[in-house]
């Protein structure tokens, strides 16, 4: 048996990520500008947290040659007093230092903090406006990939990377230019070793990163396996599958441990390898120094010695923050691309500048010669005519494929057709804000969404103004009122993620009510009542015949039984129209409808069949 491979294994299938996303990315400025454009809202506390940076990137090398200057000076001199001065010089310093710290800290927190909530309300917005083909062609989990993941990493790169490199950069600058004007021959063996402490830094800190999100990663697929598990128990055990799920989640439960013991190991390398060159420089430095301390000509001050020491720390401490500071820069500007790309994406089409409201919208529809695709040259729909004129109900059946719900998405203009148009009132669709369109239109469809909250939250998202008495009324209108109310806290009862705690019909009944209480000039009802048993569904199909009176409808039905009373009906084979006309009319056709109706009635979904059904007949032309 073929081992499969380890990142790619799931509970169901072997999944090979072809599309994996780069985890780094060089330095870009302009990239980098763009980002730093996001601040000039705040240009006050930027300004101030430039002023913070350079002094912070100031202090640290002073405190360290301060002290130097003091064992130099005073107490080499053993004066008290000059002691005592240079201590409380010292202390204020540090304090002053700590106090810029803590300002530091906090201004770069608040200015992140509003860069990233401008920018992910910035992508948010965008994703709203982008067209319903985006979704269809984006993975869910890259979308909130960018909102998530990627913007952290914008954010660190902000807080941290920025901000902390430029103090870092700074101190190791200052502390550059003292221990030059200590001693240029010591400064010579800094950086002789400086290189090296990079170098070493640089590739283990990647290695570090690497193994460090393998880890992640590896533990974020035990959880989400562990999640699929718990969910799809009864899956698992109705298909005998625990042994074979066991021996896969054992599998990925030594890929973690073997990514673990990755880690530690470049740990155990890196760590006593960092701490040895750090000792190397101070060797170095120690036989360097004394060699100067005991020459006979122009001896060095064992007090500039030791201010030569700590400006080295605090140098090659700076380094070291670099080294570490760069991978997770790199990280930043591949996440920062991320975001900017997905800003950058133009939506396919936007509402024309011309386009404006339809205010008194009647709801007539009319398509002529509509041809649509989802991908070029595959064709979807072909030359699709029909009229709906205001109170009509159109009934639009076929196979599973022929094209029933692009025809819906078309009239909601969720798409643009590749030929023909869609006229409302007269108006051409694209001359019809979608806003406004959207407004007079509300569609009911077989994979009911619900939203967090209440019942009456959820109805109220049709229309947000509505009292409560008028959701009710709305509901009793429907004939549905007391099955909302006797639900534990009636029309307040909670409502969790996807619809939680609603029995599937229970949730097609709210987004019944939600719909007719925007009071829609269009109706959409895409196999609504699929999810409701028998007899609520004829109690809905009595009040719908009332409630639809003046109002435009286009039904999709598997169930024949809910098209039987429609103005037209329209039979659709792979994208084209087949027959049209009226229940009876199409029966009587003996084509598609007829054969369609036969095939149901046997099944018990269209209803009982009739005896006067006309024997089956070759296939139709298209009318």
């Amino acid at each position: 048996m073929t081992t499969p491979p380890r990142d790619s294994l799931t509970l169901t299938r072997i999944r090979h990520d072809e599309d994996k996303e780069p985890r780094y990315r060089p330095l870009d400025m302009g990239l980098i500008l763009r980002l730093f454009a996001y601040t000039r809202p705040y240009s006050r506390l930027r300004n101030w947290l430039t002023l913070s940076v350079i002094l912070r990137s100031i202090q640290l090398p002073l405190l360290a040659w301060s002290m130097g200057a003091i064992i130099n000076g005073a107490i080499s001199r053993n004066s008290i007093r000059g002691t005592l001065w240079g201590c409380i010089g010292f202390a204020a310093l540090a304090l002053f230092t700590q106090i810029t710290f803590f300002f530091r800290i906090r201004m770069g927190q608040l200015i992140g903090e509003w860069v990233i909530h401008d920018i992910r309300l910035q992508l948010f917005k965008h994703l709203l406006t982008m067209p319903l083909g985006f979704f269809n062609r984006t993975k869910l989990g890259r979308i909130i990939s960018r909102m998530t993941s990627d913007v952290e990493a914008v954010r660190a790169g902000v807080q941290d990377v920025f901000f902390v490199g430029c103090v870092q950069g700074g101190q190791a600058l200052v502390s550059t230019l003292l221990m030059l004007w200590i001693d240029a021959h010591l400064f010579l063996v800094v950086m002789i070793m400086a290189p090296v402490v990079w170098s070493l830094n640089h590739i283990f800190r990647k290695r570090l990163s690497e193994a460090t999100r393998a880890v992640q990663e590896s533990f974020s697929r035990i959880t989400a396996t562990l999640a699929e598990s718990v969910t799809g128990i009864r899956v698992t055990q109705g298909f005998a599958r625990q042994s074979v799920n066991a021996d896969l989640f054992h599998t990925l439960v030594m890929d973690h441990s073997r990514y673990n013991l990755d880690m530690a190991r470049a740990s155990g390398v890196y760590l006593p390898l960092l701490e040895l060159s750090s000792q190397a420089v101070t060797a170095g430095l120690m036989v360097a120094g004394g060699y100067l301390a005991f020459r006979t000509s122009e001896p060095v001050a064992v007090g500039a010695l030791i201010q030569f020491f700590f400006l080295s720390g605090v140098f090659f401490a700076a380094l070291q923050s670099l080294g570490a500071l760069y991978n997770q820069a790199l990280m930043s500007m591949a996440g920062a691309e991320r975001v900017f790309r997905l800003l950058d994406q133009e939506p396919e089409w936007k509402d024309s500048p011309a386009a404006r409201d339809l205010p008194d919208m009647r709801g007539r529809v009319e398509c002529r010669g509509l041809t649509f695709g989802y991908k070029p040259g595959q064709v979807v729909l072909n030359n699709i005519n029909l009229i709906a004129e205001p109170g009509q109900t159109i009934a639009i059946v076929g196979h599973t494929g022929s094209g029933k719900t692009s025809i819906i998405n078309l009239i909601a203009k969720f798409y643009l057709p590749v030929q023909g148009e869609i006229l409302i009132d007269d108006v051409s669709i694209l001359d019809i804000k979608g806003d406004c369109l959207h407004r007079h239109m509300a569609i009911i469809q077989q994979q009911n969404f619900l939203f967090t909250g209440t019942v009456m939250d959820n109805i109220r998202v049709g229309h947000p103004a509505a009292t409560d008495e008028e959701v009710k009324e709305a509901a009793r209108r429907l004939d549905c009122l007391d099955i909302l109310e006797a639900l534990p806290q009636g029309l307040q009862s909670s409502v969790g993620e996807h619809g939680s705690g609603l029995s599937l019909g229970q949730r097609q009944l709210v987004c019944f009510v939600r719909a007719l209480i925007a009071d829609p000039r269009i109706l959409i009802l895409d196999e609504a009542t699929s999810s409701v048993d028998t007899m609520t569904e004829v109690r809905i199909q009595k009040a719908l015949s009332q409630l639809l009176k003046g109002r435009t409808c286009f039904v999709i039905a598997h169930r024949l039984s809910t098209v039987r009373h429609a103005s037209q009906v329209l039979v659709l084979d792979q994208g084209i129209v087949v027959e049209r006309g009226t229940h009876a009319e199409l029966l009587m056709k003996r084509g598609h409808y007829s054969n369609l109706y036969r095939q149901f009635a046997r099944l018990g979904l269209g209803g009982r069949p009739s005896s006067k059904l006309p024997p089956p007949a070759a296939k139709s032309r298209p009318d």
